[in-house]
């Protein structure tokens, strides 16, 4: 670990450009369902930021709004320090599933981003090596997704989000349907990571838990219509073990999270009645 690992890229408290800026972003879908309203959020360089909030209340969608997969009703997103004309914010987006190709090789999975710009296997052999070498799959290059175990299948996942080398990890809860001992082992995979090469990393989950131990940042919503309600920042140093789980400042920070979202969920019981 370099020494800038106890204190990654985005952990320091200067104000900067945001690398994305939401701002009143709503969303309503053709059902009339209003999945965001006036939504306002800042994303600075460097930090690990969880949306942390109730199903239904717009995570996901705020995610696939920054990622450019569905567009706002109202409001505007900015890439504020993008230089004027460029069109390619290197956004990388690991689903709730793992979305292989049954059929290909894992190698050629994570090869699959390049490949739609156009580069050759051959070409490509180093960074899709060296991506399967960041999660420590280097040695199944060769086999097939039926071969592996789901957390295996995360991990090529996220390889093949990192072989573009992304500015911008959007993570959509993607380790809810592993086991607990799968999703801590992950948990801690991508915290190093993210230290190592310091990228900005928005994280949607609905874990209180796993949401403070990786993240600098929460962002509690609450749904219907979906909103920020709280911004709580998680000051703990890294890099973030098991001793960090059992620690007394993990609890408090559980807890100030744990109410945040309670009182979410509160907020939008009184909406209904």
């Amino acid at each position: 670990m370099s020494a800038s690992s106890s204190a990654p890229a985005g952990r320091e408290t200067s104000p900067r450009t945001p690398i994305v800026s939401l701002q009143r972003v709503s969303k309503t879908f053709a059902n009339a369902t209003v999945a965001l309203k006036d939504m306002t959020l800042d994303i600075n360089s460097g930090e690990f930021v969880s949306l942390l909030g109730p199903s239904g209340c717009g995570k996901s969608t705020a995610l696939r709004i920054i990622a450019g997969l569905s567009s706002p009703t109202a409001g505007r997103l900015l890439w504020p320090d993008e230089r004027p004309g460029a069109r390619d914010h290197a956004i990388s987006f690991v689903f709730q599933e793992p979305t292989l190709m049954p059929w290909a090789t894992v190698f050629d999975n994570v090869h699959l981003p390049l490949k739609l710009k156009g580069s050759s296997a051959e070409t490509s052999r180093t960074a899709v090596m060296e991506a399967l070498e960041m999660v420590g799959l280097e040695r199944f290059a060769r086999s097939y997704p039926r071969e592996l175990s789901g957390g295996m299948k995360m991990r090529v996942s996220i390889a093949r989000a990192l072989v573009t080398k992304p500015r911008l990890l959007l993570m959509d809860e993607p380790f809810a349907a592993l086991d607990e001992i799968t999703r801590f082992r992950l948990n801690n995979d991508l915290l190093r990571l993210w230290e190592e090469f310091g990228w900005t990393v928005i994280f949607v989950t609905h874990s209180v838990f796993e949401s403070v131990y990786l993240s600098n940042r929460i962002v509690v919503m609450a749904a219907r219509p979906g909103r920020v309600v709280a911004d709580l920042a998680v000051d703990a140093p890294y890099p973030r073990d098991e001793t960090f789980r059992t620690s007394h400042v993990y609890s408090d920070h559980c807890r100030n999270a744990s109410e945040a979202l309670q009182a979410a969920m509160a907020s939008e019981d009184d909406d209904h009645h």
